[in-house]
């Protein structure tokens, strides 16, 4: 009693027809899901490193606005305290010129 293998070549190719046709549409709702033209490096490499660098770029000037906040909150105190030693310089000359 001898074995045969049978060999079913056309089951084997659709299946790795839909196996690749599978992946395809897993990349496809990946990027559909997320709404980004580039969802890795793979997608697009120089647009990546683009947005990588415009998204660095974006934070540095959104601190660098912070700082500038900062910095005009301290110049308003100054001014504030300079105009309270004006009033009582004001007030000191008035007694001195009065005694």
């Amino acid at each position: 009693m001898g074995f045969r293998i049978n060999t079913n070549v056309a089951a084997l190719n659709a299946k790795a027809n839909a196996d690749l046709n599978s992946k395809s549409l897993d990349a496809s709702l990946s990027r559909l899901s997320s709404g980004l033209r580039i969802n890795s490096a793979a997608d697009d490499a120089s647009g990546m490193a683009i947005a990588d660098s415009l998204r660095s770029q974006a934070a540095t000037l959104g601190q660098a606005i912070s700082n500038g906040n900062d910095a005009l909150g301290i110049l308003q105190t100054a001014d504030k305290a300079m105009d309270e030693q004006l009033k009582i310089l004001d007030t000191i000359k008035t007694k001195a010129t009065q005694a």
